[in-house]
């Protein structure tokens, strides 16, 4: 296949898998809905800005983000999470897990069928006993019942904020973000966000191997490249 044609496959493969023409109408930039704009969302926000995509930050007081907004430019903004959920073709969610099952009831609606990337981590000391049981099940299996009809891939938990916005797009090899779900294509579109913010996607497996790279696994501790994440996780 000519580079052209691959190029062209791609963006057609988009196309169809986020709803038609709108999903990439400029420059297959693509709208991303940030429920949860703290540390991480933050930092994030800025790296698909850079990137050329479309940012709505939203949190409980969307306007302390306006300054945010204000400085990555015309392609943020900011709004609630149901004007956030409405807005994305991609959602981020990076809340304190104990908010996700009301998140998943409340906006049920504007999050379904939307490819959703699920950073959220489940700490006992913080978020209580329904942490505690989502450690046990894996926070990828648990996120799964609290955000039914969503195309779930945990992503983004196994790094910190700080590392985020200083080891985006370093020089030679970065570090790696696992990724684990059951949706081949939201796999893909996750690993393409991945890529645009400066890291490097590895693709651990299904939602069920989401428990390897969990808060309590280490691994964000361990700040490895792709390479070394494949050999500590013997994929």
């Amino acid at each position: 296949m000519s580079p052209f044609l691959h190029r062209f496959a791609t963006a057609l493969g988009l196309l169809v898998l986020l709803g038609g023409a709108p999903a990439l109408a400029h420059a297959d930039a693509l709208r991303i809905g940030i429920i949860g704009t703290g540390n991480i969302g933050g930092a994030l926000a800025r790296l698909w800005v850079e990137a050329g995509h479309e940012v709505m930050m939203s949190s409980r007081h969307p306007e302390r983000l306006q300054p945010l907004a204000l400085e990555l430019g015309e392609r943020a903004r900011v709004g609630t999470p149901r004007e956030a959920a409405e807005f994305g073709q991609v959602i981020l969610l990076a809340v304190p897990y104990a908010a996700t099952p009301q998140i998943g009831r409340d906006l049920a609606g504007e999050l379904a069928g939307k490819v959703l990337l699920d950073a959220g981590n489940p700490r006992p000391e913080r978020d209580g006993p329904m942490a505690e049981e989502a450690r046990e099940l894996g926070a990828g299996l648990a996120s799964q019942r609290f955000l039914p009809g969503v195309r779930l891939v945990r992503a983004f938990n196994a790094i910190s904020a700080h590392n985020l916005r200083n080891q985006a797009h370093r020089s030679g090899e970065k570090l790696a973000i696992p990724l684990a779900g059951d949706d081949e294509a939201a796999l893909e579109v996750a690993a393409r966000l991945v890529t645009d913010a400066g890291f490097d996607p590895v693709i651990v497996g299904p939602l069920a191997t989401a428990k390897r790279f969990d808060f309590a696994s280490g691994i964000s501790a361990q700040m490895p490249t792709a390479r070394e994440l494949r050999e500590i996780l013997g994929l």
